[in-house]
């Protein structure tokens, strides 16, 4: 039922943390665990940890960078407990289990957990949808990553047995079934999007990292679909084609 979901660590420094989440998994059913660059793994640690669930552990997927991770994915959400200078929109565990349960039932899902130290970078953030906060102490408001994945997956859990899972994420419009893009996709877009803006002298140089994490925001926040990923970079292309009419 929650086999679609990735759980998906970065650069965990602790091995035995990776087990503690795996043990958390699987107390609610959850399976799909991807580790990005872990510093330790496999090990002792890990298996101790995960407490009999070997199995996870032994599925773990491990990727070299977290767009490899979460390249087939069409929603990805990262888990942060500080707050960030540019705004994204926020959810808490159970909102997102809502979400992911009710809104992406059959559709590939990423929720990521950063380091243990400092979390997910500000680049990292960018690849997400939504921000995932556990709302807890003002005074002591950092989690260990294996109570914040227990955390989530309990909510994932409880949603999905309310909801059986039964909910599909397609939109249906003008008789056809429509994809929502993945996260690759989206990276291409944003790519290809920086480089048109640039083309014709819209980019400030200064300014393009601001620029495109905004950018980021608001296509973000329309759950862009194939069909309508291929428009707007065929849009681009015109418009990098006659470049020279934007210089007048």
């Amino acid at each position: 039922m929650l086999s679609h979901i990735k759980i998906v660590l970065v650069e965990t420094s602790h091995s035995g943390n990776i087990g503690a989440v795996a043990r958390a998994m699987k107390n609610m059913c959850m399976t799909n665990l991807c580790l990005v660059s872990p510093k330790l793994f496999p090990h002792a640690d890990a298996t101790a940890r995960a407490a009999g669930a070997d199995d996870i552990l032994a599925k773990a997927q491990i990727f070299e960078t977290l767009q490899e991770a979460i390249a087939d994915c069409t929603l990805v959400i990262g888990a942060s407990a500080r707050s960030r200078t540019i705004s994204w929109t926020e959810v808490t565990p159970r909102q997102c289990a809502e979400k992911v349960i009710s809104e992406s039932a059959h559709e590939k899902i990423a929720i990521v957990f950063g380091r243990e130290n400092s979390g997910l970078k500000n680049e990292e953030l960018d690849l997400c949808r939504y921000l995932l906060h556990i709302p807890c102490n003002e005074n002591y408001s950092s989690l260990n990553i294996a109570a914040a994945v227990q955390v989530v997956c309990y909510e994932l859990f409880v949603t999905a047995q309310n909801q059986h899972g039964e909910i599909s994420r397609k939109i249906v419009g003008d008789e056809d079934e429509q994809d929502l893009a993945t996260n690759h996709q989206m990276e291409l877009f944003y790519n290809h999007l920086a480089e048109a803006l640039a083309d014709i002298g819209f980019m400030h140089p200064e300014k393009e990292d601001s620029l495109m994490r905004r950018l980021r925001r608001l296509y973000n926040r329309a759950e862009l679909r194939s069909k309508e990923v291929d428009i707007l970079r065929g849009i681009l292309r015109l418009s990098q084609g006659h470049k020279g009419a934007f210089k007048n």
